[in-house]
């Protein structure tokens, strides 16, 4: 039986800079610099975010000030056009909508599935996750619904999703990620991930 192609995608690190990264330049808040890259446990680390946003006074029009200068990565708004033309594509991001949006509209407004933030007078209350392990369960979704899912990220929230689609793969991920899942291909180009997807596509039929 034939099978539809979609392929699921990271999105912070594979399509757009790091805004966690980036307010911690902007800020001078060193502690910021800790990802997804760094941390396996996605609560603990949002947890320790808020925290730090409280004891240093920064707000959501602060963060929104450093958003509303990033822009997606060198290429992606080319490899991403060229990539719905020929697939589904959906982005699985454990970032926030209010983070999100001003990305999204770069980038065309691709589908794009992710958490909210608890905003109250300007202030981070709280971070609503959708429902947990959703990048993994998404996939599994997708798959229930008969497509050949191809995904790729580069970090450890990433794994269950790569772990569950029908071939994933690293894309710009971090020696420690890299070296810890041997077994995974790893790309640094857009170009090398495309051929990826459409060489790993052509099983989908089958798979």
């Amino acid at each position: 039986m034939h099978k539809q192609k979609l392929v699921t995608l990271d999105v912070e690190g594979v399509l757009t800079p790091e805004v966690w990264i980036n307010l911690a330049i902007r800020t001078g808040i060193d502690a910021l610099m800790v990802t997804t890259r760094e941390v396996r446990d996605y609560d603990l680390l949002m947890q320790k975010r808020l925290s730090i946003l409280d004891e240093h006074g920064v707000k959501m029009s602060d963060i929104g000030a450093v958003l509303g200068g990033l822009e997606p990565l060198p290429g992606a708004r080319e490899f991403l056009d060229s990539l719905r033309a020929d697939y589904t594509v959906v982005l699985l991001s454990d970032t926030f909508a209010q983070f999100a949006a001003p990305l999204m509209s770069q980038l065309g407004q691709p589908s794009i599935l992710c958490h909210e933030l608890d905003v109250t007078d300007d202030h981070i209350d709280d971070y609503v996750i959708r429902i947990p392990e959703h990048k993994r369960r998404s996939v599994e979704a997708f798959r229930a619904l008969n497509y050949h899912v191809l995904a790729a990220g580069d970090a450890y929230n990433d794994l269950a999703m790569i772990r569950a689609a029908n071939s994933g793969a690293l894309f710009r991920a971090p020696e420690n990620v890299i070296d810890e899942n041997p077994d995974l291909p790893a790309f640094e180009t857009y170009d090398d991930l495309r051929a990826w997807i459409d060489a790993a596509g052509l099983s989908a039929g089958e798979n």
